[in-house]
């Protein structure tokens, strides 16, 4: 495992210990004082919890070397973990609809103790710990895990609100708001799985990365480069392959195309250096190909 695989490593490993702290402890105070609410917001960090896991086994396997039945790598076996956190979000949210919709049409009695709100505090506070430190770590890192785990989390730091808002209506007498802040926790869990599912699928079905007019423009830097067209690009934020066609003048050497070949590959390399693979078709240029 490389340094980089480390590191993400190390970050969803804390994270999940903090998701399951605040899980249990909500998940036994919201049993005491019977709210669907946080027993829901604690089904979400159980999921959070889950998602860490499912992350550590994709990382595990996509920052494997390259080998004979795999030429371009593992990476994307990341963005697919990232889907199997998508699939637990849709239990979590299909659960807390049942249980919301239950609790609406059968309310129960709810106590509010100072430890039951204490722990919502605590937990509010740890979920946007967790989820700046997970975002920063997925932009530095370029990954997929903890950028859809960080948003998950952005997900759960509004549900804590929620409860907290149906705490205080609970006091007031408006029970009926628990359940249905339940529901409205579903909400945002659903729209985190609509981001995520986009997300992964835009890289698992190589929809184009980077604009290929900003690909065109470094290759018609290159002394020697006439003209560049069918630019391609699929792939990963943190691993991006390109094809493009540079055409050349039509007297070239075949050692020259060469060179200049090479020469493009690292300069694109050089001034994006996402980019981890560079295929280059060289062709004469007749002054009359588009």
């Amino acid at each position: 495992m490389d340094t980089k695989a480390r590191q993400i490593r190390n970050v969803l490993i804390i994270t999940l210990l903090l998701n399951w702290a605040v899980a249990v402890a909500k998940f036994i105070f919201g049993s005491k004082i019977n709210s669907t609410s946080m027993i829901a917001d604690s089904m979400h960090s159980f999921a959070d919890s889950a998602s860490n896991i499912i992350g550590l086994i994709g990382i595990r396997f996509a920052y494997q070397p390259q080998d004979k039945d795999h030429p371009y790598g593992h990476k994307k076996i990341e963005t697919f973990a990232s889907l199997g956190i998508a699939v637990l979000l849709i239990l979590a949210c299909v659960n807390i609809i049942s249980m919301g919709i239950k609790r609406v049409i059968h309310p129960a009695l709810i106590e509010i103790t100072f430890a039951s709100l204490a722990v919502m505090v605590f937990s509010l506070l740890v979920n946007v710990f967790v989820m700046n430190f997970e975002f920063r770590a997925g932009r530095r890192l370029q990954s997929d895990i903890l950028i859809s785990d960080s948003m998950h989390t952005r997900a759960d730091i509004f549900t804590s609100l929620s409860v907290l808002f149906s705490f205080a209506a609970v006091k007031m007498g408006v029970v009926i708001l628990d359940p249905l802040v339940a529901l409205l926790i579903s909400v945002f869990i659903a729209k985190a799985v609509i981001k995520i599912i986009s997300d992964a699928s835009k890289v698992l079905c190589d929809a184009t990365v980077i604009d290929a007019k900003k690909i065109e423009r470094i290759c018609l830097k290159i002394p020697g480069v006439l003209k560049c067209h069918k630019i391609r690009t699929r792939g990963r934020p943190d691993d991006i392959h390109v094809d493009l066609h540079a055409l050349v003048g039509k007297n070239s050497k075949l050692k020259d195309a060469h060179n200049l070949s090479s020469l493009i590959e690292a300069e694109i390399k050089r001034q994006i250096p996402a980019i981890t693979d560079v295929v280059i078709h060289i062709e004469p240029f007749d002054g009359h190909r588009e």
